[in-house]
This record gives C-alpha cells, sequence and structure tokens, in this order.
C-alpha cells in the first residue's frame, strides 16, 4: 500500500511542477483596444464612393476620443483630438480653414477612445516614416500591445519635415488617384515646426484605412494651430516622443 501512495504524491508533484513550468514559459499576454471604422479607401479609389458613413455629431459625447478621416465629398480632413475638433477645408478664398464643430460627416473615420498613454524617446537613428513605422510596431509589441490588431499612436515634438495635404476634391471627378488627392487642395511642407501626429497603426486594414504601401495612416497639426491635415511624408527631429496607449 504504502509503495503505491508515494507513487501517487510522486506523480501529484511532477504533474504539478510541468504545470508550473507552462506557466513560466508561456508568452505574454498581449492587450487589444478596440478601435472602429467607417468608409474605407478602396471605396474611395476604386468605386468613387465619396458619400457620408458616419456623423461627427454621433461620436461629439465619447470620451477621450482620438479619430482621423476625411470629409464626405473630399471637401477635408478630420483629426479629433482627445475630444477636440481640428477639423480642415479650403475655404471659398482658397485658405485653410479650422471647424472645431462636430457638424461634419465622414466619408471616412477612423477612431478609438484612449484615456491613457505610455510615452517612448524614440531614438535619434530613427528618422524616415519606413523607421518610423518599424519603432512603432516594435515599441507597441514590447509593450504587450497586439500589433495584429490596429491601435492609435502620437508623435510630439520638432519634427524635420512634413509633407502635408487637405484635400479639396473637385465634385464629378471619379478619377482618383493619391497624387491627384494631394494637389486638389492646400499642401506643403512643415519645416522644423513642433507639432502632433495623431495615427493608426495596422497590418491587416490595406484599403480600407491604411494605403496598401503603408501599415500607418497619419494626420498633423502644428502646436500653433496653424496647419492641420493628412500627413504624406515625413522625417523626425531630434527629440520625439511617441506615445502609445496604456491598455
Amino acid at each position: 500500500m504504502k509503495p503505491l501512495l508515494l507513487l501517487l504524491l510522486l506523480f501529484i508533484l511532477l504533474s504539478a511542477c510541468e504545470n508550473k513550468q507552462e506557466e513560466n514559459t508561456s508568452e505574454p499576454e498581449t492587450a487589444t483596444l478596440e478601435v472602429k471604422y467607417s468608409g474605407a479607401l478602396k471605396q474611395i479609389m476604386h468605386e468613387g464612393d465619396l458619400s457620408a458613413k458616419a456623423d461627427l455629431k454621433d461620436l461629439k459625447n465619447l470620451d477621450h476620443l482620438y479619430a482621423i478621416g476625411a470629409l464626405e465629398g473630399l471637401k477635408g480632413e478630420i483629426q479629433i483630438i482627445d475630444g477636440q475638433s481640428y477639423v480642415t477645408y479650403v475655404d471659398s478664398t482658397s485658405h485653410l480653414a479650422f471647424d472645431p464643430s462636430f457638424e461634419k460627416r465622414a466619408a471616412i473615420i477612423v477612431y478609438a477612445q484612449v484615456e491613457n498613454w505610455m510615452k517612448f524617446s524614440i531614438p535619434a537613428e530613427v528618422v524616415t516614416k519606413d523607421e518610423l513605422e518599424n519603432y512603432i510596431a516594435q515599441t507597441a509589441g514590447e509593450n504587450n500591445i497586439n500589433i495584429h490588431q490596429p491601435f492609435p499612436f502620437m508623435l510630439d515634438g520638432n519634427i524635420a519635415f512634413i509633407d502635408w495635404h487637405v484635400i479639396n476634391w473637385q465634385d464629378g471627378d471619379m478619377e482618383h488617384t493619391h497624387e491627384k488627392h494631394i494637389q486638389s487642395g492646400l499642401h506643403g511642407t512643415l519645416i522644423g515646426e513642433d507639432a502632433r501626429m495623431i495615427g493608426f497603426y495596422s497590418d491587416a486594414h490595406h484599403g480600407v484605412f491604411t494605403h496598401h504601401t503603408t501599415n500607418m495612416h497619419i494626420h498633423v497639426k502644428t502646436k500653433d494651430n496653424m496647419v492641420a491635415g493628412h500627413v504624406d511624408d515625413l522625417e523626425l527631429g531630434k527629440v520625439t516622443t511617441l506615445l502609445l496607449p496604456k491598455i
């Protein structure tokens, strides 16, 4: 009887050790933040569908709202930072105008609610847009954010340069290209500006809210609130901070 009891105890101890080892070697859990969107780039680029897919009024009361997109008819850019609207459009005098209201509608919009952010100093060797994309994915993964699900991010600092545009699409034009979108409205280059950028990262939403050549969709707003629009290209300055959602 005693040998049988000893064998049973040995079996229990071995099982407990194996379970503990499995716990210690298991992959850390990753967190996912709910990102929502309406409309899709492929509907705009391939079908010419510029109709409204969301009403900004329906999002106005969401706490800690962050969003980017384009207005219906492609008549301007959407940018919302912590519930504050920085919608921009080209006015009748061909100047850039801001609309702080939530009275517009979106042909495409991607958004999330983020209450708290984590901050990371971007290394000086991260300069180009491609290098930034890789750094964002790496840093998010290292901080247990699921990089195979979409997530928002922000950038703060002095930027070496940013190519930007605010779209003002010509009614009835059905031939859509990225270059025509840039040329249709106001566009320019910011050099050495203090700016905040808001973007969304995803490796699974090409043609939805990112273009096929990138995993990022980014908008910019200068700290003096003189320019806000879509980012076409950039180079980071020496001191730039990455903000990722604290989930």
